[in-house]
């Protein structure tokens, strides 16, 4: 049995010797930023090209499905009570398909929370309706870093921020 033939290749660098060179590098760096993004920008207009052909098949497809999907819904509100057996069921089983009726969990909505919060903290029978959240201040703790150095708090860690090093070419606008 033959064995594998490995490739092996060199890691590109390349060597900035002086001022003058990062300045081309970085020139370089923006040139090729600016090529991927002409390139972004081709394929994103290929595939704004495509949404736009797909949608107008489909349009027509779906404006037939909501047209069946109404009859259907019709004829079965018409015939729902001999459809779910007089209310016993929520659902009736066709040749091709099933016909159900759903009801959405209730929901509550609160609207102008701060006065209905301020109603139900007043009245002793309705405290219980205000849920009361108990968390870790993490923005003081960051704010006094020194005192959980000197009193350290099992399960409160201070992590400083990485340094990151970032090349930013500039790039020009033209109006």
């Amino acid at each position: 049995m033959a064995k594998p033939k490995r490739i092996k290749k060199e890691a590109l660098v390349v060597a900035v010797q002086d001022r003058d060179a990062a300045a081309e590098q970085i020139k370089r760096l923006g040139d090729l930023q600016r090529e991927i993004d002409r390139i972004e920008a081709d394929h994103n207009d290929k595939v704004a090209e495509l949404q736009k052909a797909a949608d107008e098949q489909i349009t027509p497809i779906k404006d037939e499905m909501q047209s069946i999907e109404a009859g259907v819904h019709a004829w079965a509100e018409a015939n729902r009570a001999v459809l779910t057996d007089g209310g016993k069921v929520k659902f009736a089983e066709l040749n091709t398909g099933i016909i159900r009726w759903r009801n959405n969990p209730p929901r509550c909505t609160v609207s102008g929370m701060d006065a209905v919060l301020a109603l139900l903290e007043s009245n002793p029978d309705l405290q219980r309706f205000v849920r009361v959240k108990r968390e870790v201040n993490k923005d003081a703790v960051l704010n006094e870093p020194e005192f959980f150095a000197q009193n350290p708090v099992p399960g409160i860690k201070i992590v400083t921020g990485k340094e990151f090093f970032e090349i930013k070419p500039h790039h020009q606008e033209f109006a």
